[in-house]
């Protein structure tokens, strides 16, 4: 008689069960088909007037080029074909700086910078890329280049979003600094500028400046003249450091909590490194705590599931739902990350939430069978539960703090009720960007 193994079903955990650390064991992956998250061809395109370039094995190619296709962008990118031989002749080098010359030169315009992405490939083969930017750099003075990698080998140190988002702030140099001027470094959209993270900056006359609000080259070079750069990404922080090391500027890092305290611990970082004083946030907590109770009392028992790509903090953001009312059932998540105080504090208000992997290759045949009506929180829930009722964010949308927090119940009141088309949306590459599909 045949048998269904045990690994050959989706991997899940209950996290009272659940280690400290890594879920499942890693092994054959499954992505599914929930494209909102930015890769590393979205987020270079911030930088206004740069062009792409792409050097790497066709099969690899392929990917990158069909991103910048669909976000309307494909004039902005360039790519040079590695074949085989190239590995054994001793030219890659030179085939890149040739490659690279023959595309500026042909191109109509003419880039502010270039960002050069070389693959594993390469690594492997031990490229020396400093080479091949120096010789760049001497034959176009005009145009500042960026060491970029498209290297899924880097996973299991620094990974590629975190890697992409450091270089994307390579061009900025020293300059004279502007002890009223903040960068907010790292992220994709905007942040909302309802938070009182974004308010407490510009009411007290501080310029803020973000990538994602520059328009021209001139803009954005023009953000190494802050005094202070904040990152609030974890896979901002490496770049955040980086780049204020290199300009001798001030870093800080405030996650994107659910915590109120840390949330008022972060806001008292904030002003203290500004020098203002800290506002008073008990309406912002309020109104916080308003529409967490208004959107407990629509959804009732309605179960949800919540996804790492929608938040950066998932057991933070459910342990917040599980203390304000909600049932929370499932979490979609490989990985703790530096949410583990949530965490813990889980295993006792709600040890049998069940934890399912975001990419084992067995996620495939979920769900095995049909589940109740679910709200889900990110575009990987969604899939994963088949249901139309979630919430379309990434990487906590834009929202901060208290403000955040109301704002994301809000999402959850109107996901319940009104139905989305999760195959059209989840479809497109990168939320936010621009897409022909």
């Amino acid at each position: 008689m045949l048998k269904t193994l045990a690994y050959d079903r989706p991997p899940s955990v209950k996290l009272g069960d659940a280690p400290r650390g890594d879920f499942f064991a890693g092994g054959l992956e499954y992505n599914p088909p929930a494209r909102g998250v930015w890769n590393i061809v979205h987020t270079g395109m911030l930088i206004p007037e740069c062009h792409e370039i792409f050097a790497c094995a066709q099969g690899c190619l392929r990917g990158v080029i069909l991103t910048a296709a669909e976000m309307n962008a494909i004039e902005r990118m360039s790519w040079i074909s590695v074949s085989e031989q190239d590995m054994f002749d001793g030219t890659l080098e030179s085939d890149v700086v040739e490659g690279v010359s023959e595309i500026i030169e042909g191109l109509p315009y003419r880039p502010r910078a270039v960002l050069l992405y070389l693959s594993c490939i390469h690594l492997f083969a031990g490229c020396d890329f400093d080479i091949i930017i120096g010789q760049l750099s001497e034959k176009f003075p005009d145009i500042d280049f960026s060491d970029c990698y498209m290297t899924p080998t880097m996973r299991k140190t620094i990974s590629p979003d975190a890697k992409m988002r450091a270089q994307l702030y390579n061009a900025l140099k020293p300059v004279d600094i502007d002890p009223r001027s903040v960068n907010i470094l790292g992220n994709d959209r905007p942040t909302d500028e309802q938070s009182e993270f974004v308010r407490v900056i510009k009411e007290n006359g501080f310029t803020l400046k973000d990538l994602t609000a520059c328009r021209t080259y001139d803009e954005y070079l023009d953000m190494a003249g802050s005094a202070v750069n904040i990152a609030y990404l974890p896979t901002a922080k490496f770049g955040c450091d980086e780049l204020s090391e290199r300009l001798g500027t001030k870093a800080l890092y405030l996650p994107n909590s659910f915590d109120y305290d840390e949330i008022r611990a972060n806001m008292a970082k904030l002003c203290e490194t500004l020098g203002i004083a800290c506002p008073d946030l008990s309406h912002e907590e309020q109104a916080a705590e308003k529409a967490l109770a208004k959107a407990a009392k629509a959804l009732g028992d309605i179960p949800i599931a919540i996804d790492f790509t929608a938040v950066t903090q998932p057991f933070g953001l459910a342990k917040l739902l599980v203390e304000h009312g909600f049932n929370v059932k499932y979490i979609i998540n490989d990985t703790l990350g530096e949410d583990g105080a949530a965490f813990d504090r889980l295993k006792e208000l709600a040890p049998d939430i069940t934890i399912f992997s975001a990419v084992n290759v067995n996620m495939l045949h979920f769900p095995e069978e049909d589940h109740e009506h679910i709200v889900a929180v990110g575009q990987k829930a969604a899939h994963y539960f088949d249901t139309d009722y979630f919430v379309n964010i990434v990487q906590n949308g834009g929202y901060y703090g208290f403000t955040g927090i109301a704002a994301l119940a809000a999402l959850i009141e109107e996901a319940a009720e009104a139905p989305k088309d999760r195959r059209k949306l989840i479809s497109h590459k990168g939320i936010g960007c621009e897409s022909c599909l």
